[in-house]
């Protein structure tokens, strides 16, 4: 007995020193830190980005399945916008768009894959907000899922602006939650694939960046993985749902065998199998929300509320694979679409700001913008130079909640169902879902669910909207325009 309770009591001490440098153990280890002290100049930036978050997953954007306390405070305490785009309907595209500032008629990564070995990299001439940053004197770290550059290209994080990187570099590798290895740097560092929850693992890392005795300002983006199938959460976050719901299991047996196995991150086996998808997708989000509580929680506790800036979105709309539900959860809110699509469901997203003292706290914005603006965005509040021929445009005064102009168009176009293209101005959407098909037309304003195609009776909207988008992109031989 004696000997147990020895053996137990050393467990415990390693454990508490683990969690303790970490800053993550109940939020003590984070309030015992002395603050590093940073001199005056420009914000912290801590630049959140979930994967798959739908516009109504949040609390704060109208679910009623769960609560995500963490992200409404977030939003109580910040600016919360309704009117805010992805830049593209699926990862690659809308990640790219957002590290470069270019939108998906002109980016380099205008769709995922297209290369045998996965997604195509970003280039050594994309510019991305990593390198303004980093040129502008912060440190910079991307965590988590990265999905622009595997190992030995171009598109490595080391190659794009950012001093550290931990996490997945591959989209296909990103749908495992528990894997038996990430990157570091460029190095694989093994994980525990029965109990390594990735996303634990990602708040952990940010935590400890955050915390560097550095006194130049950072700027972090960290990318979850949820709650992006496939379905899967540490057990005590979805025991808190399981039986809440009334549930469709999800079954792929094959996957379930070889991915329990020497294969963990194997891509053409699909999901593993998931007997409570429902229970699993609000674990997923809470467990998200939670962890960013935690470092919200670490910026106030090191003093760091009044100079940093907290920003929240996601990369694309909801899905429904592996067993999500977006129709339970109404994921897309009151918006048409999922993920893949390009009605307002599969590029409008949650996004929230809070930079305390500087964004006024309780406000509701429905000013547009969309993933291209945040490179100028961060590039003004930071005083860095702005590369030139973006399509994005800082938005530094809307999150200040002043007047700020905003884009006569936005466009998007997507290349997995042929050619599809939409485009926003003003109050109206066009979307056309074919290379040589009719562009349909729908007024945001009194139709946000865009169930009305009103484009018979504005032709002078459609003629202009159709005039733009002979414009709207440059040609490319990887993402061409399919001839009738």
């Amino acid at each position: 007995m004696r000997e147990g309770c020895k053996v137990f009591g050393e467990a415990l001490m390693r454990y508490l020193i683990l969690t303790l440098a970490t800053g993550l153990w109940l939020g003590i280890g984070a309030a015992r830190q002395p603050a590093a002290v940073q001199p005056p100049g420009p914000p912290n930036i801590l630049l959140i980005h979930a994967d798959d978050l739908g516009f109504g997953d949040l609390s704060v954007y109208g679910q009623e399945r769960f609560a995500t306390p963490a992200l409404d405070r977030l939003a109580r305490e910040g600016i919360r916008f309704t009117n805010y785009y992805s830049g593209s309907t699926v990862c690659a595209p809308s990640r790219a768009a957002l590290m470069t500032g270019l939108h998906t008629g002109h980016a380099w990564i205008r769709g995922n894959g297209r290369l045998p070995e996965g997604d195509v990299p970003l280039r050594a001439e994309d510019v991305t907000v990593g390198e303004v940053l980093k040129g502008a004197g912060y440190r910079t770290a991307v965590i988590g899922k990265w999905g622009l550059g595997q190992p030995g290209t171009s598109g490595m994080p080391d190659n794009q602006g950012f001093d550290h990187a931990f996490g997945v570099l591959d989209h296909r590798h990103a749908h495992r939650q528990f894997t038996d290895h990430l990157y570091r740097n460029g190095e694989k560092v093994q994980t525990d694939l029965q109990r390594d929850f990735v996303n634990d693992l990602f708040t952990r890392e940010a935590a400890a960046f955050i915390e560097r005795d550095d006194p130049r300002p950072f700027f972090v983006y960290l990318n979850y993985t949820v709650p992006h199938a496939e379905m899967r959460a540490p057990e005590e976050a979805l025991a808190r749902f399981r039986g809440q719901f009334p549930e469709t299991p999800f079954e792929n047996p094959k996957a379930d065998a070889v991915l329990a196995g020497a294969r963990p991150d194997a891509a053409s086996l699909g999901y593993r199998s998931q007997p409570t998808p429902r229970a699993a997708f609000a674990a997923m989000v809470t467990r998200m929300d939670r962890d960013i509580g935690t470092l919200t929680d670490l910026l106030r506790a090191r003093g760091l509320d009044g100079r940093t800036l907290v920003m929240f979105t996601s990369d694309n709309g909801p899905h429904r694979e592996g067993g999500a539900d977006p129709v339970f959860f109404k994921s897309a809110g009151p918006l048409r679409g999922i993920k893949r699509d390009l009605y307002e469901g599969g590029i409008r997203v949650p996004a929230i700001a809070r930079w305390a003292g500087t964004i006024p706290a309780g406000r509701v914005s429905d000013h547009p913008w969309a993933h291209w603006d945040v490179l100028p965005t961060f590039a003004d509040i930071a005083g860095a130079k702005v590369p030139a021929g973006l399509d994005g445009m800082s938005m530094a005064r809307a999150l200040r909640g002043e007047t700020q102009p905003t884009h006569p168009f936005f466009y998007w176009e997507f290349h997995e169902r042929g050619f599809q293209q939409a485009v926003r101005m003003g109050t109206w959407k066009g979307v056309r879902l074919k290379a040589d098909g009719p562009l349909e037309l729908y007024n945001l304003e009194q139709d946000p669910s865009e169930g009305q195609d009103v484009a018979s009776s504005h032709p002078e909207i459609v003629g202009r909207i159709e005039a733009y988008l002979k414009t709207a992109r440059t040609p490319s031989d990887r993402w061409p325009v399919p001839q009738p």
